[in-house]
Formats: C-alpha cells, structure tokens, sequence
C-alpha cells in the first residue's frame, strides 16, 4: 500500500457577518522587498559555505610566516578567512547563491 502526503492548501479561518467561520483562500506572497531578504540569505549562505570550505583548506597552514605567526595571527585568521568567503560570493563565479535564492523563491509559491 502506498500513501502519498499532499500539503493542504493555505487557508485562514474567517467570520463571516452570521459568526460563522469560514476558509479564505491565501494570496500569493508579494515579490519585492521579500526577494531582496532571499537574495541577501543566499548570498550570507554561500559566503558562510565558502568559509567553512576556506577553513579546512587553512587548518593545515603553519601560522609563522610573514607576520610573525603566534596566537594573534590565529586569532585573526577566522577573519581573514570569512572576508575570503565574502569576496568569492560577491565574485559571483560559483552561483551558490543564485540556485540557493531560486529553491527558496520557489518553495514560496503557492
């Protein structure tokens, strides 16, 4: 036997002038100032996914160098590395963002 789950539709109760509740159908969600709360999410999300993915590429680096190493130059290096992760979302070459904020978009719809 196979069930298969549906979503029900978005309804909200109302009374009507009898006291009666009855369903209103939902509108579909405006576009504007929601899509440009998706497009900044997708961009932190993928500035927060490059970071992570900078963080694993750095943890095998020495930290003496240049700067002298020691635990400031670790201190900072989280930093340095999330400046990193903006910067290649800001680039726009790897399109995280774009797909992430157009699944968002879509699961809106109604």
């Amino acid at each position: 036997m196979t069930t298969s789950l549906t979503t029900p539709p978005l309804v909200s109760p109302t009374l009507t002038a009898n006291g009666v509740v009855g369903q209103a159908s939902a509108s579909k969600p405006r576009a504007g100032s929601d899509d440009k709360a998706v497009a900044k999410a997708a961009g932190e999300f993928e500035a927060q996914f490059m970071s992570q993915m900078l963080t694993h590429m750095w943890q095998g680096i020495e930290t003496d160098g240049y700067f002298g190493g020691g635990n400031g130059e670790e201190m900072f290096r989280g930093l340095m590395i999330n400046e990193y992760g903006k910067m290649v979302t800001q680039s726009g070459q790897l399109g995280i963002a774009e797909t992430v904020k157009k699944t968002m978009l879509q699961m809106q719809e109604v």
